[in-house]
């Protein structure tokens, strides 16, 4: 069962990392890592050709109030986001009850490989489920996205089904791996 966000004044902070709304004067650092090729197509659209593109996804993560930007804490500069969405697991009968969301995430190239993202991912599944009430969280990532796939095994997500997608934008097709996690199992590892 999708549950409604409005992340609208929440701040999160990790060691490194800033988990913040999304503001105006971000659009610059939004351009700079979503025109670099690579990045988008491995979540799945291309990546920004013109500073309008990038104006067009910052006024929809600021409309939808359900993504937050990815921020170094040392300067507060915006090198990813990080979104909550609605699930894959609300179409599957085991899980349809159960008050969810799907995280979803894409980081600047320059920050690849240090360990930034599962970071990232572990203060919002803190959030979700200790200040939202989520019993549940997804993710999901395609099979040919294996850094993504690192991450969502790092912080302790199971693997449940892959499907096969059609990719409208990128015009082309991609098995999408799919992972889930309860609140129960996540307190096991938490403490």
């Amino acid at each position: 069962m999708d549950q409604a966000v409005d992340l609208t004044g929440v701040v999160l902070e990790t060691e490194r990392l800033r988990l913040r709304p999304w503001r105006e004067s971000d659009l610059p650092a939004l351009y700079e890592y979503a025109s670099v090729p690579g990045v988008g197509e491995m979540a799945g659209w291309p990546h920004h050709r013109s500073e309008r593109d990038s104006r067009k996804i910052l006024e929809l993560f600021q409309a939808e109030k359900n993504v937050f930007a990815v921020a170094l804490k040392e300067d507060d500069r915006a090198i990813g986001s990080l979104g909550l969405h609605s699930s894959w697991a609300e179409t599957d009968d085991r899980y349809c009850t159960l008050r969810q969301k799907e995280i979803g995430y894409v980081l600047s190239k320059k920050f690849w490989g240090q360990g930034l993202m599962p970071e990232a991912v572990r203060e919002a599944m803190r959030f979700c489920f200790e200040e939202l009430g989520l019993e549940a969280l997804t993710l999901s990532c395609f099979q040919s996205n294996p850094q993504s796939r690192r991450v969502i095994e790092k912080c302790g997500f199971s693997f449940v089904r892959q499907k096969g997608v059609h990719l409208e934008q990128m015009e082309r097709d991609e098995m999408l791996l799919c992972y889930f996690l309860l609140r129960a199992d996540w307190e096991k590892t938490a403490r």
